[in-house]
């Protein structure tokens, strides 16, 4: 149900209106800001309107398409109902919509696949070229003007700021208890104005609860009451136990050995089904007072707020399931102290993750034998959804974690293979990598050392012979013995799966 009382600034109600009034706003070649991240605090109104406009367009044989740009993925009411239109030129920085990565894969939409902490300074250096509408989700606007954000920050400060339109969507969803759980820093700057980020632990605040914007970019205001859409975690199968079990022995280990503090250092974890299995392991796990510096909070995250074993968690967006958003919107309230939501410039900030010792969990596609990671292609050209906030993490944590099942659709493909793909992390970034298998610590390891490491530890055992040999060939016909690769056969398990739907021979 809509709350009209969302808007208190009576200048700005003046500018209430339709989705489809709205929409008319966008104009066909124009490049938007979207707000969303991981299918939180997207707007859903006015880009379904905006679609049935491109529709009309279309069939009168008129050309409407538009660049689009987000915080990360969003949900079907924006990516997919855009992409059935054919509405979307160019996207960037992440996809995760099933019908956008069709379009991208056949060569009918660009995309540009980023960092997500590069996105912000990019659109600010112009690199990206001009932002001409920003359309931003948030829970409500104060008497002074000033905007409540929603479930998820991302890119909105610097879309509200850089675009020359702004089209606000008011959602009444949103709970409105999220008033004050945000942390809105507008000290950055280019070079060479740019200063140290004042935030030395994962709980500081060192901005503003709310977003500013000059009334007068603000061309319509859409009141909405539609719910976030973020898909159900599936229960934790044996394998991603397996790989919670094997990091939960590694975090002990390096306790005793007094390389980390008992409290842990300040959690970081990426989106996916293991990932969460691997949060909700912490929750009966020795760790206590723990914080997480993150991009996104998971179930398993709040599942560790609420036990009490995790003090704070601060990152750009909710990412729940719908049972545990409805859980949590009952009762926001009571966690407006424990979770801070930023901006991805900052919660994602190189510098911040360096200073705060971060440990980065992170999903991959596969890893090859020498510990270089593929997170983003499948067979070397196909995207599955994007790198995201994992390069941000992996290059500056204090220890960067990749973690997969061995194998996957079967037994037809294995996540260790002798050469990956497509590489978006290079073996110097990857410090520990982690199957249902076993876990190989790579620190300091030569890649010889690490290739011995991984497929003992690591490879699923339908796969470890044929690694094995591929490795001791390789060590008697390489062109060199630093990093041993048999060219004519570095990928030629993949060309096996194309060809016939499995890497087995």
């Amino acid at each position: 149900m809509i709350d009209h009382t969302r808007i208190a600034n009576a200048a700005l109600r003046e500018k209430v209106m339709s989705a489809e009034d709205a929409a008319t706003f966008i104009t066909p070649d124009s490049v938007v800001g979207m707000s969303g991240f991981t299918g939180s605090g997207y707007p859903k109104a006015v880009p379904q309107a905006l679609a049935k406009r491109m529709e009309a367009a279309h069939a009168a044989g008129d050309p409407f398409r538009i660049q689009v740009w987000t915080g990360a993925s969003t949900g079907p009411e924006l990516d997919g109902a855009l992409a059935r239109a054919n509405g979307i030129e160019l996207r960037l920085p992440y996809n995760s919509d099933p019908l956008c990565r069709e379009k991208i894969n056949r060569g009918e939409m660009e995309y540009i696949d980023m960092h997500l902490s590069q996105v912000a300074p990019m659109a600010w250096q112009g690199f990206l070229g001009t932002l001409d509408t920003a359309v931003v989700e948030v829970s409500g606007i104060h008497a002074n003007g000033s905007l409540i954000p929603s479930s998820s920050v991302g890119n909105n400060k610097t879309w509200l700021d850089r675009a020359s339109k702004v089209i606000l969507e008011v959602n009444s969803w949103q709970n409105a208890a999220l008033d004050g759980m945000h942390d809105i820093y507008y000290g950055t700057a280019l070079p060479p104005a740019r200063v140290p980020i004042p935030l030395i632990r994962a709980d500081d605040r060192i901005g503003n609860s709310h977003f500013r914007c000059d009334p007068e970019k603000i061309v319509a205001i859409v009141e909405t009451d539609s719910p976030d859409r973020n898909a159900p975690f599936d229960a934790p199968d044996d394998s991603a136990r397996a790989i919670a079990g094997h990091l939960l022995q590694f975090f002990t280990h390096e306790v005793k050995k007094g390389r980390l503090p008992e409290t842990l250092l300040p959690l970081q974890s990426g989106v996916g089904n293991v990932a969460n299995a691997v949060l909700g392991g912490l929750v009966d796990g020795p760790f206590g007072n723990m914080t997480a510096f993150t991009e996104v909070l998971q179930d398993g995250m709040l599942d560790l707020l609420e036990c009490g074993r995790l003090r704070v968690a601060s990152a750009t967006a909710l990412s729940l399931s719908p049972d545990a958003a409805a859980s949590l919107n009952a009762r926001l309230a009571a966690f407006r102290d424990k979770v801070i939501l930023r901006p991805q410039e900052i919660s994602n900030h190189p510098e911040l993750i360096r200073r705060l010792g971060c440990l980065a969990m992170n999903g991959l596609i596969e890893a090859d034998i020498y510990g270089n990671v593929n997170s983003t292609h499948l067979m070397g050209s196909r995207i599955m959804n994007g790198i995201g906030g994992s390069g941000d993490f992996a290059r500056n944590a204090f220890i960067s974690i990749f973690m997969m099942p061995s194998i996957k659709k079967g037994g037809k493909i294995s996540a260790i293979v002798p050469h990956a793909s497509h590489v978006d992390h290079i073996m110097q970034d990857v410090q520990v990598i982690v199957t249902e298998q076993g876990l190989a610590d790579l620190r300091g390891l030569s890649p010889k050392q690490r290739a011995k490491v991984i497929i003992e530890n690591c490879a699923h055992p339908l796969y470890r012979p044929a690694l094995q040999d591929y490795y001791k060939r390789a060590l008697a016909g390489s062109y060199g013995l630093q990093t041993p690769t048999l060219l004519a056969e570095a990928l030629s398990w993949h060309q096996r799966f194309v060809e016939t739907g499995s890497m087995l021979p």
